[in-house]
């Protein structure tokens, strides 16, 4: 995002809280601050990082964003982030005389590095309308989804919610083919060629079809965190959502298991397991002996013969 921001003529004054990490962008032209306070002095600030807690350490403070940045001026949160802190961030930049807009994102790293996130803005119309050429240097489109910016963050929990339901079900329905001795590979080009022709079914479908999981796109400790905020947020809406504390179940089995920095599609492969396929079984596709395949494709199990007459 910051390398985009710097093709597209910005003047980008960048901090990272793991130094190494803006080494190659300040060859690319960024400049590099030495804290948050020497990233803030200019027209806008943005803020990509990982959860609530690491929001907080960089916007309060002493020689945090609010306490820097010049009046008048535009702080971007981009991170997703709770509600609540969402909330709190626009009352302390209100306060402070700043501008605020959340703007989290849907996309992977791949769509980061060319540009192609959607972009979610919540906050007052002119400042949307302000954070335009930002917004054009990162995104495909942006949707300024309502003036409350707390409400961007709540619809970036919710689309969330629903990558990591599909992925749920597509790992469902691989574990289902593949004990009959279906080819997953395959199964995922009739999805993907058919009906299921979405970016969800075409991203995650391959990667759970070859049990690829690292390196991580977007990792199982995040996919965790943004459902475990969702659920936050319909306990506080008192909102049930059954669908949710499962997909998050499953999440915290796959960290459980030591899988905390896979990508989060690797609760595609919990059903596989449950589902009493081996190690081998799911990296190469194969399920049941032979003379089992052929009994589950023919529909013979369980079916009564026909009587005579």
């Amino acid at each position: 995002m910051a390398a985009n921001l710097i093709k597209t003529g910005h003047d980008v004054m960048l901090y990272n809280r793991t130094p190494g990490k803006a080494a190659a962008l300040g060859k690319q032209g960024a400049r590099v601050a030495a804290d948050v306070a020497a990233a803030c002095r200019g027209d806008v600030v943005v803020t990509m990082l990982a959860d609530d807690a690491a929001v907080e350490s960089v916007v309060f403070g002493d020689r945090g964003v609010i306490a820097t940045l010049g009046k008048g001026m535009m702080h971007i949160s981009m991170s997703t982030t709770s509600v609540e802190l969402s909330q709190r961030l626009a009352a302390a930049h209100g306060v402070a005389g700043q501008r605020f807009v959340a703007a989290p994102v849907f996309g992977r790293p791949e769509a980061a590095a060319a540009a192609k996130l959607f972009i979610v803005a919540g906050g007052a119309p002119e400042d949307v309308e302000a954070c335009t050429p930002v917004f054009q240097s990162l995104g495909q489109k942006t949707i300024h989804i309502a003036e409350a910016p707390q409400a961007a963050n709540l619809v970036k929990l919710s689309g969330n919610f629903l990558l990591a339901s599909v992925v749920q079900a597509l790992g469902e329905a691989m574990a289902l083919v593949a004990k009959a001795g279906v080819d997953r590979r395959r199964y995922v080009d009739l999805l993907t060629s058919t009906l299921f022709t979405g970016p969800v079914f075409t991203t995650y479908g391959p990667l759970i079809a070859e049990q690829k999981f690292e390196p991580a796109g977007f990792a199982a400790s995040l996919g965790e965190k943004d459902i475990r905020l969702a659920l936050a947020a319909a306990e506080m809406l008192r909102v049930p959502m059954p669908l949710a504390s499962l997909v998050h179940d499953r999440l915290l089995t796959v960290i459980a298991r030591g899988g905390e920095a896979l990508d989060w599609s690797a609760i595609g492969k919990l059903a596989a397991e449950d589902a009493g396929l081996h190690a081998t079984d799911s990296l190469t596709g194969t399920g049941p002996t032979e003379e089992r395949k052929v009994r589950v494709l023919e529909g013979e199990q369980r079916v009564a013969p026909r009587s005579k007459h």
